[in-house]
């Protein structure tokens, strides 16, 4: 069927495996004189947030350390004396096959499933293995191509981009604190409600904590290397009640596991909507 997760959709036929090495340059010191100095321009610039910053790398080798670093504006920041605190990526566990807490979610999904944000593809790789029609979708190629080398299906594109098989996705996964990605929550669960057919699902983990924050940040690893800049947020399971609440989605299911916070969503079918919404327009029931 054009335009589904079985190979069909024009989209996917263009898949191509995206990989870049970067290779070191040693400079060797003038004798008796200070090495010279590259012109501004010449110097290296910051990765492309997820493309090709220290995450590219950290998903080529499979391991870390690397972080989210909050960036404070330029007053807080003289304030705290340097750059805000540093947010951990669990890229061991992304790379690893899925855990217990991942059992959970996958067992919840009803195929075809599009996995928002895929990273190195374990949860497209292990659907796909139990006979699940997957589609991962990551900005990063690195991502892509690990999924791909994995035996999963990925493409490269922006969530808020046109999407293979749009409308026809049973089940929607947002995991591993993808509910950030573009910085505005409210503006990322309407643009999945698109994505799946009424009675579909998403499948959302929240932030440990009970935190609803908007924030600038970038990828950096232990030794200080970093991308650019981008917007990112921070949900914990009541503000994502509420931003899901806002945008129309039904709350059908609400667990914890191996320390992590997850959320069942459904997009009501028309009459579901009716019977479930008081005159004032919310939910009778969550």
């Amino acid at each position: 069927m054009s335009g589904t997760a079985n190979g069909t959709d024009p989209a996917l036929a263009q898949w191509t495996t995206q990989t870049a090495a970067r290779r070191g340059q040693a400079v060797m010191a003038r004798p008796a004189r200070l090495p010279a100095q590259p012109h501004p321009a010449a110097r290296p610039r910051p990765g492309e947030p997820w493309t090709d910053d220290p995450y590219a790398h950290a998903l080529r080798t499979g391991r870390g350390p690397l972080f989210l670093r909050r960036l404070l504006p330029p007053a807080d920041r003289d304030a705290a004396g340097g750059e805000g605190e540093l947010l951990p990526l669990d890229v061991e566990r992304w790379c690893a096959a899925p855990d217990a807490a991942d059992a959970g979610v996958l067992q919840r999904c009803t195929g075809p499933v599009l996995d928002v944000g895929c990273g190195p593809g374990r949860l497209v790789v292990a659907l796909t293995a139990g006979g699940v029609r997957a589609l991962g979708v990551d900005v990063s190629p690195a991502a892509v191509a690990r999924t791909r080398q994995r035996g999963g299906a990925a493409v490269r594109r922006s969530v808020f981009d046109r999407l293979p098989g749009e409308g026809r996705w049973g089940t929607i996964l947002l995991m591993d604190g993808n509910l950030g990605i573009g910085g505005d929550p409210l503006a990322l669960l309407a643009r999945l409600r698109t994505v799946v057919p009424p009675g579909g699902r998403l499948l959302v983990e929240a932030a440990p904590h009970d935190v609803d924050e908007r924030l600038t940040v970038r990828v950096e690893d232990a030794h200080g290397r970093h991308g650019r800049p981008f917007p990112w947020a921070r949900l914990g399971t009541t503000a994502l009640l509420h931003t899901a609440e806002a945008v129309g989605w039904i709350l059908t299911g609400r667990w914890a596991d191996e320390g992590r916070f997850f959320v069942e969503l459904h997009r009501p079918r028309p009459r579901q909507h009716e019977e479930c919404t008081t005159a004032g327009g919310r939910p009778e029931h969550s």
